[in-house]
């Protein structure tokens, strides 16, 4: 289940969060330890977003020994959607659509990711109702034998 108290993630709960994600329960000078040089943050930083992540729901704690272990609550495919589901809601008007358009109306975007994007949506179309063999066919057949 998504978060409640926050739909976001700030850039900083998301590194944390994409760290637990890869590495699953870990302490927090292991986290410290695995953040980039360039992105280095100090213990007590890490500690107070950790703290921050499990008010929201993504993480969950237990001690071992001195130590807090924290774990993911949330996978990161759910933390993924619900991101989706906030950017759609809140500059798309909940139009799938109009997050499409934009997307392809992006200069950047490349015929190869268009067609990607193209197969993808062929792929989810439900589809098309065919026929039944059910009782709508026979009495059609029934009705052509009278």
């Amino acid at each position: 289940m998504p978060p409640r108290k926050s739909n976001t993630l700030t850039e900083a709960e998301l590194r944390l969060m994409k760290l637990l994600w890869q590495r699953g329960e870990s302490a927090v000078s292991d986290l410290v330890a695995a953040i980039p040089s360039e992105e280095a943050l100090a213990y007590n930083s890490v500690l107070t977003t950790l703290r921050i992540l499990e008010q929201k729901g993504y993480v969950d704690h237990r001690q071992e020994g001195r130590a807090f272990l924290y774990t993911p609550t949330v996978a990161e495919r759910e933390a993924s959607r619900s991101e989706i589901r906030h950017v759609l809601g809140r500059f798309f008007s909940n139009s799938r659509e109009q997050l499409l358009l934009s997307l392809l109306g992006d200069d950047d975007i490349s015929p190869e990711e268009v067609q990607r994007m193209k197969d993808a949506i062929r792929d989810a179309a439900p589809d098309p109702v065919q026929p039944s063999a059910g009782p709508a066919s026979n009495s059609s057949s029934q009705g052509r034998k009278a």
